[in-house]
């Protein structure tokens, strides 16, 4: 079965347009939206299975050890170093620079089989975003993407995929084209920029600037009718249509308590969790949240300990509040990276470790996803995967199927090859309850 096929276009040429043109005329800038009028396919069928709307995508860019966090030996010594062993809920153990987690392991579902051919961090971070390898002559629609495209969006008038803290390479539409890709935002504080009329403009002024601009539309799409001015003023209309939605309150942080901002923390990644909760909360269907400084080739125990302190604490907020809100039940919290650390501590790198890409863990919670177990294992050390092994593919298919999405689903590109959301992937179906 193959969705219709795209047309060919000149997504960057097309988006630097728009923005030129939304900056021009109306004194705002527009960013990738998804609004229903702009979707371009109707959502395809979805596939039996899962119980997820929603996706909070946490990714630990730069390769977390999952030998101190979410897959420790404690009785290799040798292999653990000062990382300390606890035991969670459920009888699961974790790492000790993670005792906030330890309290909620009865709602996640670890993975502790994951492998990977990647062993570089460009390459393993664009796999696991994308579920297949950088190419010279094509460009991978991200994951995320990937959902817009066959599940559709939610709201209508809300960007449908947010990332909060990641690089554009990693979240772009690719062949799916620019209106994929996800809307970005720095700083969760700060919200979704240009999004509001600034206010050196009038309303008055803002409303003569739109009808000059629909003047001017009009010819232009009068002399040029194709598909390509026909999806910019869609974009530029849903632009607009955001621009007085009520729900912009969505990514304001400031509506939140200060008690339910303190349960998560301060940080960055803290504050980008909080965000994405409220975010799905307003039928976002996917927003990604980064947390960096996991390349510990250096000084491994210090500077996991330190990214641990952030993460533990907006993670097991997260979770907890997911579910007191009643949302846990729809919304898969997916914990991902590119790699694991290697069992080898290397002393004359301050006791790091380096890139390890046979054996590594990633989380996955809520959606449907049966808590309080771990899945899959490695060997005494860490080194490699001993039983159920899980490539970064049937990972990706896995959630496809929480989504309730066809994963073995083929979408041609643009230049007629053939693609899936998870490549040749298959979903780990046992560990939905």
């Amino acid at each position: 079965m193959n969705l219709h096929d795209l047309n060919r276009t000149d997504e960057l040429t097309r988006r630097q347009f728009m923005l030129n043109a939304a900056r021009t005329y109306l004194g705002v800038g527009l960013f990738p939206m998804l609004g229903a009028s702009v979707a371009g396919a109707a959502p395809a069928a979805a596939g039996a299975g899962g119980k997820a709307k929603y996706v909070i995508y946490l990714y630990m860019s730069g390769g977390m050890s999952h030998l101190d966090t979410f897959d420790p030996k404690p009785k290799k010594k040798a292999v653990m170093g000062p990382t300390e062993t606890i035991m969670g809920k459920a009888d699961v153990q974790i790492s000790g620079y993670l005792p906030k987690t330890a309290q909620v392991t009865d709602k996640m579902c670890i993975i502790n089989s994951m492998s990977s051919t990647q062993g570089a961090h460009e390459q393993g971070n664009y796999v696991m975003h994308h579920s297949y390898a950088p190419r010279g002559t094509i460009r991978h629609p991200a994951f995320g993407s990937w959902v817009l495209k066959l599940a559709g969006p939610l709201h209508p008038e809300l960007p449908g995929f947010i990332a909060i803290n990641t690089p554009p390479a990693v979240t772009s539409g690719g062949f799916f084209g620019a209106k994929f890709s996800a809307a970005p935002i720095g700083k969760p504080e700060e919200g979704l920029q240009d999004s509001r009329r600034p206010g050196d403009v009038s309303e008055g002024d803002f409303d003569r600037r739109l009808s000059l601009a629909d003047k001017l539309n009009q010819q232009f799409h009068s002399r040029y009718p194709n598909a390509d001015v026909k999806a910019y003023e869609e974009l530029y209309r849903d632009a607009i249509s955001l621009m007085k939605s009520s729900d912009l309150a969505a990514f304001d942080l400031t509506k939140e308590s200060q008690a339910t901002r303190d349960l998560y923390g301060s940080g960055n990644f803290a504050q980008g969790c909080l965000l994405a909760r409220r975010l799905i909360e307003h039928d976002v269907r996917f927003v990604e949240v980064q947390l960096g400084g996991w390349d510990t080739h250096y000084d491994n125990f210090a500077g996991v300990e330190g990214r641990c302190q952030e993460f533990d604490q907006a993670y097991a907020a997260l979770l907890t509040d997911l579910e007191a809100r009643g949302k846990l039940k729809d919304t898969l919290v997916v914990v991902a990276t590119e790699f694991g650390r290697t069992p080898e501590i290397k002393s004359e790198h301050k006791d790091g470790r380096d890139h390890h890409p046979s054996a590594f863990s990633c989380v996955l919670a809520g959606g449907g996803i049966k808590g309080g177990m771990k899945y899959g294992q490695t060997d005494a050390s860490g080194d490699k995967v001993k039983k159920d092994v899980v490539s970064i593919q049937d990972f990706n298919a896995t959630i496809a199927h929480g989504l309730g999405l066809p994963h073995d689903l083929i979408v041609m590109s643009p230049s007629k090859r053939p693609f899936k959301i998870a490549d040749q992937g298959k979903p780990i179906t046992t560990i939905f309850g």
